[in-house]
Formats: C-alpha cells, structure tokens, sequence
C-alpha cells in the first residue's frame, strides 16, 4: 500500500496513467498500484479510498491509447464528452485520456487498459459515441471484457512474449466487440459493410506479396479513389493498415520461431530487409534483431533454470 497521494500520483504518471487530481485525498490515505504489460497493452490495478477527480484536458499528442476502465469492487461515477456512467462491480467504460475527465467514487478496485487507438480500428466518430458511456459488465462481450482485464491484470507477468501478443490481440478484438455491440444493434451502412469485406480481404493476403490498394480496388470493382475514399475517416490508410498488419505478423513469429530476420520479412511482404528492419525499429522502438536476442536469453535462462530445480528436486528425495 501506498500512503502518500503524491507518491501514488508520480508511480501512475512513470507508468503512462493519466493524470488525475484528487480532491477528496488527505493525510489518511491510502491506495496500491500493480502495473502490467500484456504485448502493446498495458493494465493498471488500482485500489483507491473513496475519490473525487478531475483530469485535465491534454495534448492531442497524448491521444495514443485509449483507456478501458473495468470495476472490480465499488462504484464510480464518470463524465466523460458526452457520457455521464454510473458503474458498479464488474461494469465498464471506454476513456480517451486526452478530454477532460470527472469522477466522483467510493473506496474501490478497479482495472485500467490502456489500449493503443490504432489497434481497435473503431472510427473516430464511434469513438466519440461511445466515450464515457456505460457498459453493462454483468452479460455479453461487456462480460467477457470485465473478466479477462481483472484476469490479465493478474497473470499478465506469467505469459511468453509469444503468448503475451496472440492473447492481447484477441483481447482488443473482444473489446472491439463490445464496443460495437454498446453502438447498437443498427445495420451497418453500405460503405461499413465494403470496409469490414477489405478489411477481411486484406487480412487473409497478407502474405501475398502483390497486396496493394489498386490491387484491392480492382477485386472489390471500385476506384482506388473510391477505395481510399472508404478508409479516410479510419486511423490507418489502406498502404499503412496492410503494412501494420504484416509488421505484426512478423513480430509475432519473430518471437515465437526460430527464423531469421530475412525469411520472416520475405514471408510477410518485406522483400528487402534493410528496410523492413528501418520501419520495424521505426514502429516498435526496438530492432527485429534485438527482438530475436532477448527472446533467445530467456528461452536460454528457462532451459538452464529447468534442470537445476529437478536436480533440487531430485536432491530433497
């Protein structure tokens, strides 16, 4: 436990949480933070005293992530664009950390994801329906969501790299879904259906080293103009949504087989590897080569851990 506000505040901000300023805190308080990564997510478990905050608008620049906030125990109330939720165990509510932010709660634990915008693919206009509304976490995806944050939030130090981004992306497609299911049960529009076809198109050629918008346009009988036309309102472009998939792709088999950098980049769509490496760093922070080396010393620190503990074993007998 944590019994200084300010201590507490500087241990969120270092982890990436964003600010908040606590009306309600005195001298008696008392809360706990445990900061998790589960591939490009990152999940805060917070206990709090009873609260009353307020986060400032931000720089668009802050607006990389989202925030997924999930009750596990008390309840909260948050105004948010739009949206006025009043939440109790297990329900939960998307968050941009770039608005401004009031909540008034009662001694609570909860879960917050922070999940990269780009990855849910949601347009900007849903976004801006959904913030700070309610969803129910007792039924349906909203269930599903609440008990895999308070889950992952908990084990997320035990998975492999590998495990790590196959279960994160099935998580931000299960929170996708209920976000699209709070949206309603509305048909889509003509032009949503051709996106959700590309999109699916799009997923299941990755590898195809012909994949290209006029390429698209053409399987799809449209324009490329119509085809860009299609994708402006979304956070990647067609070009930077097939190359971000297939960047994905490749760190994912980077970390879980024993390839190398050139045959996972030729497999994917990236036939000179110089270049794949520039945008791979460029996009991750960290080189595919860098990737390789650390999954390689903690492959080599289990298998060297692993006899010597039977060995102890073996001894204790």
């Amino acid at each position: 436990m944590i019994g200084n506000l300010e201590t507490f505040q500087d241990e969120l901000a270092a982890s990436g949480f964003p600010p908040l300023v606590n009306k309600l805190a005195g001298a008696d308080f008392r809360g706990r933070i445990v900061t998790s990564d589960l591939g490009p997510l990152r999940l805060f478990s917070l206990d709090t005293p009873e609260s009353a905050c307020i986060g400032r608008e931000r720089d668009a620049a802050d607006g990389e992530n989202l925030a997924v906030k999930v009750m596990a125990r008390g309840r909260t109330r948050i105004e948010q664009g739009r949206g006025d939720a009043e939440l109790g165990p297990a329900d939960l509510v998307l968050l941009d950390p770039t608005r401004t932010l009031r909540f008034e709660s009662t001694a609570a634990a909860h879960v917050t994801v922070l999940v990269p915008r780009r990855e849910l693919r949601i347009r900007p206009a849903q976004i801006d329906r959904l913030i700070g509304e309610r969803i129910d976490g007792s039924h349906g995806p909203g269930a599903l969501v609440s008990v895999l944050a308070r889950e992952s939030a908990r084990a997320a130090a035990e998975f492999r790299e590998a495990e790590a981004l196959r279960s994160a992306a099935a998580f931000i497609e299960l929170i996708a879904v209920a976000l699209e299911a709070r949206l309603g049960d509305r048909q889509p529009a003509p032009d949503e259906r051709l996106r959700d076809r590309i999109t699916g198109y799009i997923e299941v050629r990755l590898a195809d080293p012909d994949l290209s918008p006029p390429g698209i346009a053409a399987a799809h009988h449209i324009s490329v103009r119509r085809l860009h036309k299609l994708f402006e309102d979304q956070p990647l472009t067609v070009a930077a949504l097939i190359r971000r998939r297939r960047l994905e792709r490749c760190r994912a088999e980077l970390t879980g087989s024993g390839r190398t950098v050139t045959a996972v980049a030729a497999r994917w769509g990236f036939p000179d590897p110089t270049h794949f490496s520039k945008i791979f760093k460029t996009t991750y922070g960290y080189s595919p080569r860098a990737l390789m080396t650390s999954n390689r010393a903690r492959t080599t620190r289990t298998r060297t851990a692993g006899p010597a503990q039977d060995g102890a074993h073996q001894d204790s007998r």
